[in-house]
């Protein structure tokens, strides 16, 4: 990555920063992107060159979730089977130092309540399906019958996680064990 994309990188994620600081405070329909852009400390011209919509900016944090979670993915023992390596995953990112809950759980309220921001989750959702499919496929309990497998398990895994997260929204709790309640719905 060159000097450039890395400090447009850093710059994106100190507005997404600002932005979400903004969202959890106030919620995300009575945030205007000027009230953004002063939070950012740039115009709201260069805010609009960096992002086009608020949604966009809660959601450049969702991205790098499916990307931690593959990584997470990655480092988890092959031996490990596709299900027992995706709950391991939710209980590692959960108990993470830089997991906050009660932040997490407003980002989360934030994403079920707010329609736009529920569909494009879908969006990114079926991003990491992508994502997710090769290192799932890489397992042994999955190898007998392939990527579509590795791909249903990873959607299914997303679908469960929705599921976790509505729950976890409406009723607190611990986020990764709702969604080890709704994985051992799905495997039943």
């Amino acid at each position: 990555m060159s000097l450039w994309e890395q400090t447009r990188r850093t710059v994106q994620d100190d507005i997404a920063a600002a932005a979400m600081d903004l969202f959890v405070e106030h919620g995300f329909d009575a945030v205007t992107m000027d009230e953004i852009a002063t939070r950012a400390g740039i115009s709201r011209r260069s805010l609009f060159r960096y992002f086009g919509t608020k949604e966009d900016l809660v959601l450049r944090s969702v991205a790098g979730t499916g990307e931690s979670i593959a990584a997470a993915l990655r480092a988890r023992p092959r031996t490990e089977g596709p299900w027992a390596a995706v709950l391991a995953v939710a209980d590692e990112l959960e108990s993470a130092p830089e997991w906050d809950p009660a932040r997490e759980r407003a980002i989360g309220r934030m994403c079920v309540e707010t329609p736009a921001l529920r569909a494009r989750r879908a969006e990114k959702h079926q991003g990491w399906v992508d994502l997710f499919t090769p290192e799932l496929a890489a397992r042994p309990e999955s190898a007998p019958v392939g990527e579509s497998a590795a791909g249903a398990i990873a959607a299914a895994a997303l679908a469960c996680l929705d599921v976790a997260t509505d729950r976890w929204v409406a009723e607190g709790g611990v986020l990764a064990a709702h969604f080890a309640q709704a994985v051992a719905a799905v495997r039943s």
